[in-house]
């Protein structure tokens, strides 16, 4: 198995931030309002005297205009320096989207500590999507020496809160030892709430766990259902897996995984 934990690395940036200050409230919320209608250019012009003024929400929201090209022609770097203007205010969720950039290397060149300084700072005030990057960057050593302890910590962190990417990481720790004691139905456990949520890696492995009966009893027909869910998600793997299965299964059995699969709806 590879050193390195290959579970996907949420590349989403965060957006526009709703909050507003007391003292420029009214233009911070107008500048909001005209972005989420699409009216890119009243929001910019909004947004800009506001940011030259050190209020680090439009600040923020200045630096999301840029990333994403929105009404200006996109420029990362405008998006970096607004981005690390808000950051150095201790906007957690600017420091979370300079880390990203950072981290792949977008508009800079690419720097794992420097994202790891970003990250930490986020996830320091809670931001769940900063705890899990941060325990990644952990978890493989990249930016800081490997620990999976500490990378199991800050994935628990972001796995309470409910971020899906987190609680898959966490489930792959508990089912490798890496961290933490081995063990399955922990393990099991976090895949179950990452799977029923919509993350196809977390329902594709615990597809497997149904298989193989590790962590949950086994049952074929559970882990078709979710193998079917996860191919049907673009997991190709999923799809190998349940070809494979269905051989030691009754039509019947197979054909009420697919029903099941049919009526499934992921957890808002």
């Amino acid at each position: 198995m590879k050193t390195k934990l290959t579970i996907l690395l949420s590349l989403t940036f965060l957006f526009l931030f709703s909050g507003s200050s007391v003292v420029f409230g009214g233009d911070l919320k107008d500048g909001i309002d005209a972005y989420q209608n699409k009216d890119y250019k009243t929001a910019y012009k909004l947004f800009l005297p506001l940011a030259e003024q050190g209020v680090p929400e439009a600040q923020f929201n200045l630096g999301l205009i840029y990333a994403k090209g929105d009404g200006v022609p996109q420029d990362y770097k405008e998006a970096i320096k607004w981005y690390r203007t808000a950051a150095e205010h201790g906007f957690a969720k600017a420091q979370f989207n300079l880390a990203r950039f950072f981290d792949i290397g977008q508009g800079v060149q690419q720097d794992y500590k420097e994202a790891v300084k970003w990250y930490r700072l986020s996830a320091e005030q809670g931001d769940a999507r900063a705890q899990y990057n941060l325990g990644l960057r952990y978890s493989n050593g990249q930016g800081v020496q490997q620990d999976y302890k500490e990378a199991v910590r800050l994935y628990r962190l972001s796995a309470e809160q409910g971020d899906i990417y987190a609680q898959s990481s966490l489930g792959f720790m508990y089912e490798n030892g890496r961290g933490v004691t081995q063990d399955y139905k922990e393990a099991a456990k976090w895949n179950q709430l990452s799977a029923e949520s919509g993350l196809s890696l977390a329902q594709y492995n615990l597809g497997l766990k149904y298989y193989h009966g590790q962590g949950v009893l086994q049952d074929y027909v559970l882990a078709h259902m979710w193998l079917n869910i996860s191919g049907s998600n673009g997991r190709k793997i999923a799809i190998k897996a349940r070809t494979i299965l269905e051989k030691k299964m009754s039509p019947q059995q197979i054909e009420k995984a697919q029903e099941m699969a049919r009526n499934w709806k992921p957890k808002k």
